[in-house]
């Protein structure tokens, strides 16, 4: 499945979970209740995990712990109320731009 494909389901399938799902039989649905605490902890700690796959060099685990961080910064995404299109557009602004004209211009 192509990666936009992907997240786009993944978003579909999250935002389900949040208007539907008991927390007791879905995990998305339990962080959630939890609220921006809980979400903000497992971000946090999926980037940690994706430094250490990083450091530690072997490609499986990085891959695997950065698809965990990407799915729970969707989570948070979500639950904020923001969706895929507000992130790339994002992107698609910056994109072309030296990444030091597109911070500098951010600071000011």
């Amino acid at each position: 499945m192509p990666a936009n494909d992907i997240l786009t389901a993944l978003v579909d399938v999250i935002r389900e979970r949040q208007k539907c799902a008991d927390p007791a039989g879905s995990y998305v649905a339990s962080l959630m209740a939890k609220g921006d605490d809980a979400i903000l902890k497992k971000v946090g700690e999926e980037a940690a995990e994706v430094l250490l796959a990083a450091k530690n060099g072997a490609p499986g685990p990085l891959s695997n712990e950065v698809a965990d961080l990407w799915f729970h910064t969707l989570v948070l995404l979500v639950h904020k109320g923001l969706s895929l299109e507000d992130v790339t557009d994002v992107l698609a602004q910056r994109f072309g731009l030296s990444g030091h004209a597109e911070k500098a211009a951010r600071n000011n």
